[in-house]
C-alpha cells in the first residue's frame, strides 16, 4: 500500500503557512511553501554538538517574538531544544552558497497532517521566513497554490509564534 495520496485528494497549501514543530516545542512558525527547495530549513539562533547514549546530538536556541506583522520587535524568550542529528550535508542555498548542516527529524502538524519530516539547521537571519518548508516535506500529501496565503488558519491561541523580526542595527 502507497502513502502517495492522489492529487485530488491532496491538501492545498498556500505559498506561506503556519506550521507547528511540537516535538522541539514550536506551536507555530512562519514558514514559506518553496517547491524549488528540496530539503526544509528552520532558523536558529545559535547550536551545539554533543554525545547522548554514544550517539551525536544537536541542541540549538531560537528566539520566538512579534515580529513586523505583529507591529514590534517584542522578544518573549528563548526556546531550547535537542534531537538526534540523522545526517550532515552540503546545501546549496538560492544564491549559490553551498553550506555543510545538521540534519534531523522531527514531527511537522500541517493543515491537520502531521508527518515526520527532515530539516535542516541554518541562520536565516536575513530571510523573511523562519522556516522553509522544501518539496520533500510536502510531497505525496500537500499541493502548492502560489496565489494563496496562510490556507489553514493563524497559529494557535496563546502560542508565541516564530516570525522573523527586523535585524538589530550595529
Amino acid at each position: 500500500m502507497s502513502n502517495v495520496m492522489p492529487s485530488a485528494e491532496r491538501i492545498v497549501l498556500g505559498w506561506r503557512e503556519w506550521v507547528a514543530l511540537p516535538a522541539l516545542g514550536l506551536a507555530a512558525v512562519r514558514a514559506k511553501v518553496d517547491s524549488g527547495a528540496r530539503t526544509s530549513a528552520l532558523h536558529v539562533d545559535r547550536q551545539w554538538r554533543f554525545v547522548e547514549g554514544g550517539a551525536p546530538w544537536v541542541g540549538f536556541s531560537l528566539t520566538p517574538g512579534a515580529g513586523e506583522e505583529a507591529g514590534g520587535d517584542t522578544v518573549v524568550g528563548t526556546v531550547e531544544a535537542a534531537a538526534p542529528v540523522i545526517d550532515e550535508r552540503e546545501v546549496t542555498d538560492s544564491g549559490g552558497h553551498t553550506t555543510r548542516r545538521v540534519f534531523l527529524r522531527t514531527t511537522m502538524r500541517l493543515a491537520g497532517i502531521e508527518r515526520e519530516i527532515e530539516i535542516n539547521l541554518s541562520d536565516r537571519r536575513g530571510m523573511l521566513f523562519p522556516m522553509l518548508l522544501g518539496r520533500t516535506a510536502i510531497a505525496t500529501a500537500f499541493t502548492i497554490d502560489p496565489a494563496r496565503s496562510f490556507l489553514h488558519g493563524r497559529p494557535p491561541a496563546g502560542a508565541v509564534p516564530l516570525l522573523h523580526r527586523r535585524s538589530p542595527t550595529p
